[in-house]
């Protein structure tokens, strides 16, 4: 019966965060011009889809594998459905459970491709992404790797999803250079706005109730209900850094900035997925209102260093993600703390603090050397990774699919 329930349960978590994608649709959507909108929903379901195989073929084992080398695992190829010993949950379910989560972690990265990469540059990148990076960083600390082997504290991925992605946008944002209008000449930024605010909060809804299932679910057990305190943790971390980012906004800018207050919900919830379950409610609010203020400072250091990043996936899943990382070094208390240690405050000194600060510069550096060396090699071959002057000016809507996504709209519309 237990397995019955732990297996309900958990394929409720995985159909959660494959709903992700579809707040990450609207998020993206929203944020950037009407004139890339089908652009971006539809490359989401093809990468959705490639990054599946992909991590049916050889994603699952390189994580879960049995540990055959130093980067991956080498077992469980072409996974074929079958039982695997030794687990009280539907082995089946798990792996749907944690291909939706290698499919976050790709979508996250194309953050920093959105409104000038070609379409195939995604579809190629999706593929190495999900072969090469990924699967490398999630073997390290879930699959049974070096970093879990000390105590690596990620308990549904701040981390293996979130900095993991991030990295890959910071590499893409950097080869692709900014947006068109961007920067002027003497270096001042322009706002590039996007088309449909209610998009951006409905997908940013969506997301924060996915986040049960990627929180939550991540205890793949209904014993003893711990996956409602995990729960508990989520929400108040992601209220925490809705309301931080008000409050920022409002002191530094004088005013209630929607999209910050937007990205600070979801800051909230990057920086408590490492930390969900080994800290205490009152930490989770701390962790997510230090999050709130991050991303408001972040998203300014970047956009002043020109590094154009249209979705904010640097500051939203980049620096909440170290944040949330680094937390469970100070928060993780004794009775919690069933993976590694202690956090200083509570009597763990250094050691766990140490552990998770490697974790965020060995896992950051490997994604983001890797997928530069990917995004490169493939700028060198493709001849460029990015569209024309012209196809980025009229949209990719039209230069790369030959339709739009708003066509009855778009024709009253001047584009710019």
């Amino acid at each position: 019966m237990e397995m019955v329930m732990n297996t309900v349960w958990v394929m409720l978590g995985a159909i959660l965060v494959i709903l992700m994608q579809g707040g990450f649709i609207l998020l993206e959507s929203g944020s950037t011009r009407m004139k890339n909108a089908g652009h971006i929903a539809g490359k989401t379901i093809v990468t959705f889809g490639i990054g599946s195989l992909v991590f049916w073929a050889v994603g699952y084992a390189f994580i879960f594998g049995e540990h055959a080398n130093f980067f991956v695992g080498l077992s469980h190829f072409f996974y074929s459905g079958y039982q695997i010993d030794g687990t009280d949950l539907s082995s089946s379910v798990f792996f749907l459970f944690q291909l939706a989560f290698a499919t976050i972690a790709l979508t996250i990265a194309f953050g920093g491709f959105a409104e000038r990469a070609k379409f195939s540059t995604y579809v190629i990148f999706s593929i190495l992404f999900s072969v090469i990076v990924y699967p490398v960083v999630a073997h390290w600390i879930w699959g049974g790797g070096w970093l879990a082997e000390h105590g690596k504290q990620d308990f549904a991925g701040s981390t293996v999803v979130h900095l993991t992605g991030a990295m890959a946008a910071l590499a893409a944002t950097i080869l692709l250079k900014p947006r068109i209008g961007k920067y002027n000449k003497d270096g001042s930024v322009n706002a590039i706005y996007g088309h449909n605010q209610v998009f951006t909060a409905l997908g940013v809804l969506i997301l924060w109730v996915g986040w049960f299932g990627f929180n939550a679910g991540s205890t793949l057990s209904v014993a003893d209900g711990f996956f409602g305190f995990v729960a508990l943790n989520t929400n108040l971390a992601a209220g925490a850094g809705a309301f931080a980012a008000l409050l920022i906004s409002w002191l530094v800018l004088g005013k209630s900035d929607i999209g910050m207050i937007l990205n600070g919900a979801l800051a909230g919830l990057v920086a408590i997925t490492a930390s969900c379950a080994f800290v205490s409610a009152w930490a989770a609010v701390i962790i997510g209102f230090i999050a709130g203020i991050l991303v408001f400072y972040s998203m300014r250091f970047f956009d002043n260093r020109k590094i154009d990043d249209p979705i904010y996936a640097l500051s939203v899943h980049g620096t909440a993600g170290v944040w949330g990382t680094l937390s469970t070094g100070f928060f993780a208390t004794k009775e919690l703390a069933t993976v590694g240690s202690p956090g200083l405050f509570y009597g763990g000194g250094f050691h766990q603090l140490g552990v998770q600060l490697t974790g965020v510069v060995v896992s950051g550096l490997y994604a983001f050397i890797v997928s530069f060396v990917i995004l490169y090699v493939m700028k060198k071959l493709m001849n460029g990774l990015r569209v024309t002057e012209e196809e980025e000016i009229i949209g990719l809507d039209l230069s790369e699919h030959g339709t739009y996504g708003y066509p009855e709209l778009i024709a009253k519309e001047k584009i710019s």
